[in-house]
């Protein structure tokens, strides 16, 4: 009975989400409301089980990161690097979207993805407002490079994490064999960007004059802030790339570098916090709970046990499976709690196949699922949630299907190119 409600919540939610009848915050509270009302989560379940439960630690990096970026917002670094981002571009639309695509994917490696895009959108908000043309293109694309890029590493996106630490996988394993499929699918996502977005790259002449014609060291207008940010900054990504080193989650890191950075800047309350996004919060902690339904009454499970018990021990049809069933539920639902729930099932399947090569690919495969198949719809991915906030309180909203449309394109070339990939690294050139 338990699973039947929690079933029937989330795919109500999710009808409402999907069609944007309901402010998505207020559908999730919703559900995640009920789920708690009639007993299928208790309070521990929701609040203080690590499986189950709001995950505090994405919802206290996106506070801590969203603060320091809105007393960065105040040096001016950002009208800086949009108007050098369009400069370096001579004013074309395509070739700023690749430059910002490229950056976005490459930090995305290296920090986590969510950080970069809480970066990263504010910058193309600004080129896009200098040049007049429509930012909502532009932030679909910078998010799908940040979910893609991210996958290089095992800092770059939070399900990496999870399969490191369950696998034992170190930073150079998943650098050795996620980097060059990552790189692969950047150069055919950055190819396939022309068409994807066909119709947005058409700009006025006279203000592409405007914008080559700025001086962007003017944007600047605290310097002194700004090296205090950029010291601090500094030292949050350090301990992001080091977290293997200094055992500090990365949300702790940036709730003390936010602390930090509003002492030293002295900033006032109603500047930095204008910055956060409690709707995106909250939306998030909602679907935390709903999601939790899912995974405590067994629905999760057994749509994984499903998937790995289908592939009768054959090591290629595993992988194979794993892959494409991963890229579909992390689509549907938050790829963290998946993989959570998915991790201990593949690591009982490499203990059934003898080859260690063949083992060690499932972990590769539900990794590029989970990953790739984030980008599948608006909810897939903690990236997507935060840029579609993020678009929202800009005037440049992102509905739910516009984003999905594009997502499902792009998570079905991704998971198309990096099968052969598995198939060949894995099993013919091994």
């Amino acid at each position: 009975m338990s699973a039947t409600v929690a079933i029937a919540v989330f795919v109500v939610a999710y009808l409402f989400i999907a069609t944007e009848k309901i402010p998505k915050m207020v559908t999730a509270l919703a559900g995640a409301g009920i789920v708690l009302a009639l007993g299928v989560l208790g309070s521990e379940d929701a609040f203080y089980s690590h499986d189950t439960g709001v995950d505090w630690d994405v919802i206290f990096l996106l506070l801590g990161m969203m603060i320091i970026v809105g007393v960065l917002r105040k040096t001016g670094v950002f009208e800086y690097t949009a108007i050098w981002a369009a400069k370096r571009a001579k004013g074309s639309p395509l070739r700023i979207m690749l430059l910002l695509v490229l950056i976005t994917a490459v930090a995305s490696a290296f920090l986590d993805n969510v950080t970069t895009v809480l970066l990263m959108a504010p910058v193309t908000l600004l080129v896009c407002d200098r040049l007049d043309i429509n930012p909502v293109p532009f932030l679909i694309a910078e998010v799908m490079a940040s979910n893609i890029g991210g996958a290089a590493t095992l800092i770059g996106d939070p399900p990496n994490i999870i399969i490191g630490s369950r696998a034992g996988l170190t930073f150079n394993d998943f650098l050795v064999n996620m980097a060059p499929i990552v790189a692969i699918e950047l150069v055919v996502f950055c190819l396939v960007l022309p068409r994807l977005f066909r119709g947005s790259f058409t700009v006025d002449p006279d203000r592409v004059a405007d914008v080559m014609a700025l001086n962007e060291r003017e944007a600047i207008h605290d310097k002194r802030l700004l090296i205090k940010c950029g010291v601090v900054l500094l030292a949050v990504f350090a301990a992001f790339i080091g977290h293997s080193i200094f055992h500090i989650e990365p949300s702790v890191v940036a709730l003390l570098g936010a602390g930090v950075l509003v002492l030293l800047s002295q900033a006032k309350p109603k500047d930095y916090l204008a910055s956060v996004e409690w709707e995106t919060l909250l939306f998030f902690a909602g679907l935390f709970i709903m999601i939790g339904a899912l995974v405590k009454t067994g629905v999760i499970g057994d749509l994984a046990k499903l998937a790995a018990d289908a592939t009768g021990g054959n090591a290629l049809l595993a992988v194979m499976l794993i892959l494409g069933v991963s890229a579909l539920l992390s689509g549907v639902v938050d790829n963290i709690p998946y993989v959570a729930t998915m991790s201990p099932l593949v690591l009982d399947l490499t203990n059934s196949i003898a080859d260690p090569t063949h083992s060690e690919a499932l972990w590769w495969s539900l990794a590029l699922g989970a990953d790739f198949g984030g980008n599948a719809t608006a909810i897939g991915a903690s990236a997507n949630v935060v840029v579609l906030g993020i678009a929202a309180r800009a005037g440049s909203p992102i509905s739910f299907w516009e984003f999905t449309k594009k997502g499902v394109i792009i998570t079905l070339i991704t998971v198309l190119v990096a099968a052969p990939y598995l198939w060949l690294r894995y099993f013919v050139f091994a």
